[in-house]
């Protein structure tokens, strides 16, 4: 098996992004699937470019999509990407589309095509905090959760594909008080444990993990 993972480049005027810093310290082979990295940029349309590129060169099975998540406290395993780009912020690039979709002939959503909570359960099991999320924002992140899974829909059926969110690095926080972070090596070890996960499990298990909010 191969598993593409891609992290994001810095956006938003942080000087690092702990995602694609988490995917580089990734091991090259975990439960006998062979890690493939892509650092993919934090703009429209592009960054989708930049992995369908990467999927013609390699043809992986998998493809892990992983970015940062500001002010979460834990990693949040993505249910559901939503046909809609509307950005509070430009992307690297000064793109800031509003109410538009990222396909406009893709349906209003996609599901993600991983074992969404037999990851959640595996990463609690190796020790990090760990939930499943209902909602992957409206900005590049859940443009590129949306986006694969629509390349995967038309042009790489048989594909799997989904995103995880991980938080901030402790170093990004020392001028947001009460922001919440994680060390490096536990968000290398709940993304390692999220790739077993998908290794092991060619079906999703049921665990109950929904939110009242």
């Amino acid at each position: 098996m191969k598993i593409l993972v891609t992290g994001f480049d810095p956006f938003g005027g942080e000087p690092v992004n702990p995602s694609i810093e988490t995917v580089k310290l990734l091991a090259d082979e975990i439960s006998g699937a062979e890690i493939i990295k892509l650092e993919i940029p934090t703009v429209c349309h592009k960054s989708i470019a930049a992995i369908d590129a990467k999927i013609a060169e390699c043809d992986p099975d998998v493809i892990l999509s992983v970015g940062q998540a500001g002010g979460s406290p834990g990693i949040d395993v993505e249910r559901v990407g939503i046909n809609i780009d509307d950005t509070r912020i430009p992307d690297n690039e000064g793109n800031q589309p509003v109410d538009e979709p990222v396909f406009p002939d893709g349906p209003d959503a996609y599901f993600s095509a991983l074992p969404i909570k037999a990851i959640v359960k595996r990463i609690r099991e190796a020790g990090v905090p760990a939930s499943v999320s209902n909602t992957a924002g409206t900005f590049i992140c859940n443009h590129v959760l949306y986006g694969v899974r629509y390349l995967c829909e038309h042009k790489y059926p048989g594909k799997k594909s989904g995103f995880i969110h991980i938080p901030y690095l402790p170093e990004q926080v020392t001028d947001k008080p009460g922001e919440p972070s994680m060390n490096q090596q536990d968000m290398v070890k709940a993304i390692t444990a999220a790739i077993e996960a998908i290794v092991q499990n060619e079906t999703d298990i049921r665990m109950g993990d929904g939110r009242e909010f």
